[in-house]
């Protein structure tokens, strides 16, 4: 099945790279992808987002408009605009630490994580995003957990790669976190 998801939030909160390893993951999996970026002119700060399309299928056109299957969203303002893009029955993953604003449709299935509080809990705010990859990844099953992190040990590289242990157990309270729910 297509998956079509959008991951928003503010320049430095790691929204490119949950893209990045979710669209290489995908690759890893023999699917079809695409991913693509979009920067607000502020280098941290500013809006980012980005689309992952993941299919057994070509994939047409790397645009999604108003036919996402899923939303990560970091910050509130990621939320009141990317919501009307869901489907109905579309998943809402929401970081809780930062927005306490509810979706407005109640045709789709919220899901809060307080992503950084997870991350201070495990003594690194940066891996917040991780943790959203492990909530998302258990919520949707669009890939494989080994898949992910063989992505994230691809883009660390050796010289980083003393942070794998900190974001594994990221990835997984992001999916304890989801279980709980």
């Amino acid at each position: 099945m297509a998956e079509r998801t959008i991951l928003a939030g503010f320049g430095g909160q790691g929204v490119m790279l949950m893209g990045q390893l979710l669209t290489y993951a995908g690759m890893l999996e023999d699917k079809q992808v695409t991913w693509l970026p979009s920067y607000g002119p502020e280098m941290r700060g500013g809006t980012a987002n980005c689309t992952v399309m993941m299919d057994e299928e070509a994939i047409g056109s790397p645009v999604i408009s108003k036919n996402a299957t899923s939303i990560i969203v970091m910050n509130q303002p990621s939320l009141f605009k990317f919501e009307e893009d869901l489907v109905p029955g579309g998943v809402c993953l929401i970081n809780s630490s930062l927005i306490d604003a509810k979706p407005t449709r109640d045709d789709i299935k919220a899901v809060y994580v307080p992503s950084n509080e997870i991350a201070a809990e495990l003594g690194n705010m940066r891996v917040a995003n991780i943790v959203m990859l492990g909530a998302f990844v258990e919520l949707t099953g669009a890939v494989k957990k080994e898949s992910v992190l063989e992505a994230l040990s691809e883009k660390l590289g050796a010289s980083k790669a003393h942070l794998m242990e900190i974001n594994e157990k990221a990835f997984e309270k992001g999916a304890e976190a989801v279980k709980q729910q």
